[in-house]
């Protein structure tokens, strides 16, 4: 599994590192997953919304290489949909096996033109913004529709990368993660805060 996690001036951190912080654990845990990863963006440094600043590793890949993109949210993404050079940039990634957004990077995607025909969530501020993109807004923590799995607010980005992670692998594999990160709220299986869209 070779994943592209997106990063972008303006981004909320707790988006990109709850997500990032349990899916990555994978390579310890089980290292013959043969996991791995790139932070990609527009340019070499990026700022997030509180002034951190990432130094990148990978400046504007072609993402139809990775088998997995992630994108996190931030107010910024409200002005960065209108972005053409963004937007063209995250259609690479159409032909990925998932698509993964975590509260308003589900409006990048749509933008993207990745949500048409998809049910899809966000940070609850924004879903009349993202209606127009996608089939359904759904009111969920999670909300899986085929390959695409879309996160809503900040907090929720540590369930969804156990979400993803029980997909990619199972069940026992995701207790032992929860056990290494103190983490006793995700519950694996069937829950009630994962919605998933039926065809």
């Amino acid at each position: 599994m070779k994943m592209a996690f997106i990063l972008f001036h303006g981004m909320t951190a707790l988006d990109l590192i709850g997500f990032t912080e349990v899916i990555t654990r994978l390579s310890r845990i089980r290292p013959e997953a043969e996991v791995s990863w790139d932070y990609c963006a527009m340019t070499s440094h990026i700022t997030d919304d509180r002034g951190l600043e990432y130094v990148i590793g990978r400046v504007k890949p072609d993402l139809s290489k990775y088998e997995l993109v992630f994108v996190p949210g931030g107010f910024a993404t409200r002005k960065l949909r209108q972005d053409s050079e963004v937007i063209a940039w995250l259609q690479t990634a159409r032909e990925a096996k998932y698509l993964v957004s975590v509260c308003t990077g589900s409006l990048l995607l749509g933008a993207a033109g990745l949500l048409e025909g998809k049910r899809a969530t966000s940070n609850a501020s924004a879903y009349d913004l993202l209606a127009p993109y996608c089939k359904e807004v759904v009111q969920a923590r999670i909300v899986r529709d085929g390959r695409l799995i879309t996160g809503g607010g900040v907090s929720s980005s540590i369930d969804l990368g156990l979400f993803v992670l029980e997909r990619l692998t199972d069940a026992p594999t995701v207790e032992l993660v929860k056990s290494d990160m103190s983490y006793p709220y995700y519950q694996t299986g069937t829950s009630a805060s994962v919605y998933h869209a039926r065809i």
